[in-house]
This record gives structure tokens, sequence and C-alpha cells, in this order.
């Protein structure tokens, strides 16, 4: 029986053969192949990922401290929303209108349509009622919004 394997012989480490292909591809490679060649060496890229892991830190810190903000508005608005809907009212407050929070004797919340000045019950705040019948808190002598999301 004959065999048909090729001999492969051992070559010098700098002869570059591809045993595949069965040639010699130091010209198809895309680096340098023979020991007087330059050397190859990697970029420092350490300056640039810092700068960049620094720009991209920052980023997302101001991004979180703008979402942090939002949260925190939004909860303020939500702790106002059942301040006021928890008070006791005997009307049907209107979408626009501002309304004034008392507490009563008993310290129990209120909501009143009577200005500060002409009440002698605790002031807690004047709030008005927002088309998405949300209510924000208002500051009774200048007429402005104090939050509002």
């Amino acid at each position: 029986m004959a065999t048909n394997k090729k001999k492969t012989e051992k070559r010098p480490d700098l002869v570059v053969y591809d045993d595949d292909k069965e040639r010699y591809d130091a010209a198809f490679r895309p680096y340098a192949t023979n020991v007087g060649a330059p050397q190859i060496k990697l970029p420092n890229n350490g300056t640039w990922k810092s700068s960049q892991i620094y720009k991209a830190n920052k980023h997302l810190k101001a991004k979180f401290e703008t979402l942090k903000a939002e949260y925190d508005a939004l909860l303020q608005v939500m702790e106002y929303n059942e301040l006021v809907t928890n008070a006791k009212f005997t009307f049907e407050p209107l979408i626009g209108e501002t309304y004034h929070l008392y507490n009563n004797a008993k310290q129990e919340p209120f909501l009143s349509i009577i200005e500060p000045n002409s009440c002698s019950f605790e002031y807690l705040g004047s709030f008005r009622l927002t088309s998405d019948y949300l209510w924000e808190k208002v500051d009774y002598n200048k007429s402005t919004t104090v939050s509002k999301v």
C-alpha cells in the first residue's frame, strides 16, 4: 500500500509559508514579515481612553442630575396632590383657580376659597388646579407658580 501523504518539512521561522494554500505568502500579509522590518508598535490609547471615560462619566452624571431633579419635582407634585386631595372641601374646584389650604382647630387640612389675610386658621399654602388635574403650589403674595412639572 502506498500512502499519498505529503512529506511536510520543517521550515525556518523566518520563512512565511501557508501549508493550506501550499505557497509562500509573505507578500500577501498585511504586515512586514522579515527580521529587518520595522517593529509593530501599538498606539498608546491610555490618555485618549482616560479623557473619553472622563467625558462620558461627566455626561452621564449631568444626565443623572437632570433626571434626579425631575424625579424630585415629581415627588413634590405628588406630595402636594396628596395633601390637597386628602383635605376636606365641599365644592368642586375649577381648573386654573387658586385655592388656599388651612388647618382647622383639630389640625385637619381643609381647602377654601377664602384668602389668607381674611382667615384666622393656620395657613398651609395656596394651590392652583392645573388642566392635568394636578395641584401646583403658588405663592399667594406674588400669584406665581412655585413648583411646576
